[in-house]
């Protein structure tokens, strides 16, 4: 063992300078399992500053990097003695040690509501922040899309068409589309520069809408396709160039509830008959089924699903001159977000569980979550893929790992059912929106809360944090937008 930790540079020999005389054998691993080079000797006084000098060191980074390390999804903040002693950890075997690598920039938790914008007439049903946090769009019982300026923080323009409630609303990768779906089943494109309608409405579903994702802008730029999903049990794949539905994926017995749109060009449909169908999109067929669930399933997420969001977009703020350039940069994103590991799957559902799936390569679930006492309302990935967050009609927000599906903590603090989650851009703070009527900030490290936003008045429906963690928008029963900053 020695001999093979000199032969990886003498990379932990710098840490034994300042040896207490006991050590510890540790195995550095990457979050999938996959070793760091051969098991090292550590001194028991080292602490995550001499491993992440020794992660950079055989990695060689060219600059320095920082990470994370985990014991069995406890964070190592302290000395290795330290912790062995405080977890009552065994020294006999080796140690495995996981280290994560951390976003480089950070976003400061938001504390104060910086605005609070009346103009829709009903509850605000969904807010959304555009993939470059310059615009947002908030969907309500009121029939309107409505579009604010975030610099003056004032209504922009009011997008009127819908006959019912709009349900659902999602922007396009590429930022220049918004799509609104209502209650009577029609979807609605908008030009985000006018508020102007774009073209007819797209008619064929039957029920109102339960879901909206866009095709990845690394497969297709410009946006052109996206899928909806609806109580009438289908889901519709539309050409917005062709202006008409292009496939209908049919085959689920009962209405579908979410769907999503992969990075590796996979749809996901999540249904009330207890399954999760994946299909192919060149001409729509079912490729499999994943079935585990005994109940409705709710929500769907994705590991890569905030870097699909966002694109080419990131915290750097970076503009593109063309479509070519921004699938350019968003391949490079995603591709470096995913690693080597194949695109994971959650699903929440009525029965109380979630499931954790690698659709692309089995139809068996790899981990079923359990815990929460009623049922999953929302799931979500944290931006790096490394956490999965649910949150439940239990009052509990639950936080689990996103690559192993192992429990990790429950946040609680919420009176009322949980109906929402969203990530900081960093993955280091978790928001929550419930029908108590607060938002809650959760500290990922310290594993408490770190803020608590009262102010509006009824429940609150909707809750997004914008991609570059500037901003949060939230939006309820009380028909007021508010915006919260640090």
């Amino acid at each position: 063992m020695a001999a093979s930790m000199a032969a990886e540079g003498g990379a932990a020999m710098a840490v034994d300078d300042n040896n207490n005389g006991s050590v510890v054998m540790c195995l550095l691993t990457n979050p999938e399992g996959e070793p760091l080079g051969a098991p090292l000797y550590l001194p028991q006084n080292s602490g995550p500053l001499q491993l992440q000098e020794i992660v950079n060191k055989l990695l060689n980074n060219e600059e320095k990097l920082p990470y994370a390390f985990y014991v069995s999804d406890q964070e190592l903040v302290v000395q290795l003695g330290a912790f062995l002693q405080k977890n009552k950890v065994s020294v006999e075997k080796v140690l495995r040690i996981v280290y994560q690598p951390q976003a480089i920039f950070r976003i400061r938790p938001v504390n104060r509501c910086s605005a609070t914008i009346a103009g829709h007439t009903e509850a605000v049903l969904s807010v959304a922040f555009s993939p470059d946090s310059r615009n947002l769009a908030s969907g309500s019982g009121d029939t309107t899309v409505r579009l604010w300026d975030l610099n003056t923080q004032t209504p922009l323009f009011t997008c009127t068409g819908h006959k019912n409630w709009v349900l659902y609303i999602a922007w396009s990768p590429d930022g220049k589309h918004l799509v609104s779906g209502s209650k009577t089943g029609e979807l609605l494109l908008w030009d985000p520069q006018t508020g102007k309608q774009s073209g007819a409405p797209f008619n064929g579903h039957k029920k109102w809408i339960t879901g909206i994702s866009w095709e990845p802008v690394h497969l297709q730029a410009p946006s052109r396709r996206f899928v909806s999903s609806s109580k009438d049990g289908d889901a519709r794949i539309w050409d917005i160039a062709l202006k008409k539905c292009v496939m209908c994926l049919t085959g689920h017995t009962l209405a579908v509830t979410c769907v999503k749109w992969g990075g590796d060009g996979m749809i996901y449909t999540g249904s009330q008959d207890c399954t999760i169908k994946v299909w192919e999109t060149t001409q729509g067929k079912l490729i499999r089924e994943l079935k585990g669930h005994g109940h409705w399933v709710n929500s769907l997420a994705l590991s890569t699903e905030y870097t699909l969001r966002t694109g080419a977009f990131d915290h750097t703020r970076k503009t593109y001159s063309s479509s070519e350039e921004m699938k350019e940069a968003a391949l490079v994103r995603y591709n470096k977000m995913k690693g080597s590991a194949p695109e994971r799957l959650v699903s929440g559902s009525d029965d109380f569980t979630m499931i954790l799936w690698e659709p692309a390569s089995s139809k068996h679930p790899k981990a079923r979550l359990t815990g929460h006492q009623q049922l999953v309302n929302h799931v979500y990935f944290s931006p790096d893929g490394q956490w999965v967050a649910s949150a439940s009609f239990d009052k509990s927000v639950k936080l689990w790992n996103g690559i192993t599906g192992k429990f990790v903590t429950s946040f609680r603090g919420h009176v009322g059912p949980v109906y929402q989650i969203s990530w900081s851009a960093d993955s280091r703070l978790l928001l929550s929106g419930s029908k108590d009527s607060t938002l809650k900030v959760w500290d990922i490290r310290t594993q408490k809360l770190k803020q608590d936003l009262p102010g509006h008045a009824d429940e609150v429906f909707a809750v997004d944090w914008s991609p570059d963690g500037e901003k949060v928008a939230s939006g309820g029963k009380d028909r007021m937008l508010k915006l919260w900053m640090n």
